[in-house]
């Protein structure tokens, strides 16, 4: 597995990581504790080094479920999760007061079995809480040895260099594919100006880009992916050209459509570093066998002209979730 540098943080984890929500949180189903023990020790042996977590998953199990998996090879694996939201408040919403920031650290530090959190995330940014006061915060916990990078999920360029100011951000989370661009406008751009490394979820578009989705696919009532407004079947049907474009490459290359989704993405910068989830060890072989793909600048020309006529339909977020995106 190869290796890349999230920024010039000095963070270097595998150019692959791995996204852990799924195995407990999201899907509608929790999957067998055991066999997600199995498939994250799996990851490790095969070189990832990077695995992404948050006490909101579950919650608090995905962070318990981590720990267990990863106690064996602390010194091996960098670990992120995430603060910010008031989990068990009235109502639910978001939190990053520095004295609830800090209850979380301690609580995630016991879940993931650590002494000092890798690289710790505000999950969302607090509109009722300044940027600087959550950036101190963390600054502080660094001073403390209880966490080593900071990082960011879902935040705009006013708040990224906000926050950078105070303290040195290692690491931006945000969606980012084939499926969903809009970072390239102004994120990106920001990240590399600033250092800062780019750790994109969702990079198979939700399960979208595999190809695997059809019109007669159906997500029971419990997983997120009903309320997405991209993934009704209407909006499925119209995006397929996307999915086939894909395709078109995957045979070409020898390969998957996923595996070319995220080659597409480990090509556009060095300081990306997708976070795949999966709870099937076949798919996590196919994810990890995209490092091995290599797509020339002719492959990348040919997908930006193709993808550039493709007009996507449906919004990523239903409203309510939208708005806590700080765009």
């Amino acid at each position: 597995m190869e290796t890349r540098k999230l920024g010039s943080s000095g963070l270097e984890v595998s150019a692959l990581g791995l996204g852990c929500m799924g195995m407990s949180f999201g899907y509608g189903t929790v999957a067998d504790k055991s066999e997600m023990i199995a498939l994250i020790r799996k990851a490790v042996e095969s070189g990832v080094t990077f695995f992404d977590t948050a006490e909101v998953y579950g919650p608090y199990t995905n962070e318990e479920l981590v720990g267990e998996a990863l106690a064996p090879f602390r010194n091996k694996v960098a670990i992120a999760t995430k603060f910010g939201f008031d989990v068990g408040g009235i109502a639910g919403g978001l939190n990053s007061r520095p004295e609830h920031i800090r209850k979380v650290v301690e609580a995630s530090l016991k879940r993931l079995r650590v002494e000092s959190i890798d690289l710790l995330y505000q999950h969302r940014v607090d509109p009722n809480v300044p940027i600087e006061e959550v950036a101190g915060t963390v600054k502080e916990l660094i001073q403390e040895g209880k966490v080593k990078h900071f990082g960011l999920s879902e935040a705009g360029v006013k708040n990224i260099r906000k926050a950078h100011a105070i303290q040195p951000v290692t690491a931006l989370q945000s969606e980012y594919s084939l499926f969903w661009r809009e970072p390239e406008a102004e994120i990106m751009p920001t990240l590399e100006e600033l250092g800062i490394g780019f750790v994109p979820f969702s990079p198979l578009g939700k399960g979208f880009l595999t190809g695997k989705m059809t019109a007669e696919t159906t997500f029971v009532a419990t997983d997120f992916r009903n309320t997405v407004p991209r993934l009704s079947l209407e909006n499925r049907l119209a995006n397929q050209k996307l999915v086939d474009l894909l395709t078109d490459i995957a045979t070409q290359k020898e390969a998957t459509p996923a595996q070319v989704a995220l080659a597409w993405l480990l090509a556009q910068k060095p300081w990306i570093v997708p976070i795949p989830g999966t709870t099937k060890p076949e798919r996590f072989n196919e994810n990890i066998g995209s490092v091995a793909v290599k797509l020339t600048s002719d492959d990348l020309q040919l997908i930006e002209e193709a993808a550039s006529k493709i007009s996507l339909q449906g919004d990523r977020y239903q409203a309510a979730s939208a708005k806590m995106i700080d765009r």
